[in-house]
């Protein structure tokens, strides 16, 4: 498995362990020099965006992988999380409707988040 898709997997991961809200995956790297992947996901409050901010960060840590840069904090409506060959999007709900990312990246792939997040059974 390629480094990319390894972190993307890590990061949809933690998203879902701490509930996020419509986690989206979109491969990006046919049409992007940006990265390979964004992964996508709403918080329901302020409190949970730090948390999900935080899963993210301690598992792709974890597992080896440093922030290249962080954008926003637990107080904004959209915290951007720079790992280089990912970028994750974590947003309040209402700004998450507004940006509408999956739209504007819609020349991606979008990848079902059931295919990539181990759940109890897998």
């Amino acid at each position: 498995m390629n480094n990319a898709r390894n972190m993307m997997e890590i990061a949809a991961n933690a998203l879902d362990e701490k509930k996020a809200i419509d986690i989206r995956i979109i491969d990006i790297s046919n049409v992007s020099l940006v990265a390979d992947y964004f992964v996508i996901a709403a918080a329901s409050n302020q409190n949970q965006m730090g948390a999900l901010v935080k899963a993210v960060d301690e598992k792709l840590t974890k597992a080896g992988y440093t922030l290249k840069s962080q954008e926003g904090n637990m107080y904004s409506s959209w915290i951007l999380l720079d790992y280089t060959d990912i970028i994750v999007h974590i947003f309040t709900e209402e700004d998450r409707e507004f940006y509408d990312l999956e739209k504007l990246w819609q020349d991606g792939t979008e990848i079902p988040a059931k295919e990539v997040i181990k759940t109890e059974e897998t």
